[in-house]
């Protein structure tokens, strides 16, 4: 079975072993949902879970996700997970509208302009205001960061591992 990050445990909150959770899903109000199953991993490249446990509430508090865990009601009881990541489960994933994907499906992505020149790989996704930003890994350069909006990113073809991009003029 694959997992896939939706979250990192950034701290505890209180003492009543709430945890501070620093989301890396494009869908928080369905992964974090109270009753949610969800697995825990002491790092985020491991492939298998050392436990699962149940969200029982979520809340953001001066936009920090807050969770609360079924049968860990102590801080005692959560303290070790910090830097844990939280994951699902490959049969957790709904199917997404056409245009709509997840961010394991971008990250990796080989980015290329119009003229087909290639950029660099999607490195990571940064879920910012209104729109995401993908961050573009470079040969011998700064990494490039670029709205995911429709004039910016033109077309994604998962199946050829490719995304088409139209950097607007100062945006390199």
């Amino acid at each position: 079975m694959e997992y896939y990050n939706v979250g990192q445990i950034v701290n505890t909150q209180g003492i009543k072993g709430d945890i501070k959770v620093l989301s890396l899903t494009d869908f928080p109000d369905d992964r974090f949902k109270k009753g949610q199953e969800l697995y825990l991993f002491k790092t985020k490249d491991d492939v298998k879970p050392i436990d699962s446990v149940t969200v029982t509430t979520a809340r953001v508090q001066k936009g920090t996700l807050i969770l609360h865990l079924q049968g860990f009601d102590n801080i005692n009881d959560v303290e070790s997970f910090k830097g844990m990541f939280l994951k699902v489960s490959s049969e957790q994933l709904d199917d997404l509208n056409d245009g709509e994907y997840y961010y394991h499906e971008i990250v990796g992505l080989k980015v290329i302009d119009v003229e087909s020149q290639e950029i660099g790989t999607v490195s990571e996704i940064l879920p910012y205001g209104p729109n995401d930003v993908w961050v573009i890994k470079r040969d011998g350069q700064k990494d490039l960061l670029i709205p995911y909006i429709k004039q910016v990113v033109l077309k994604v073809d998962v199946e050829n591992h490719v995304a088409t991009v139209d950097l607007p003029e100062g945006l390199e």
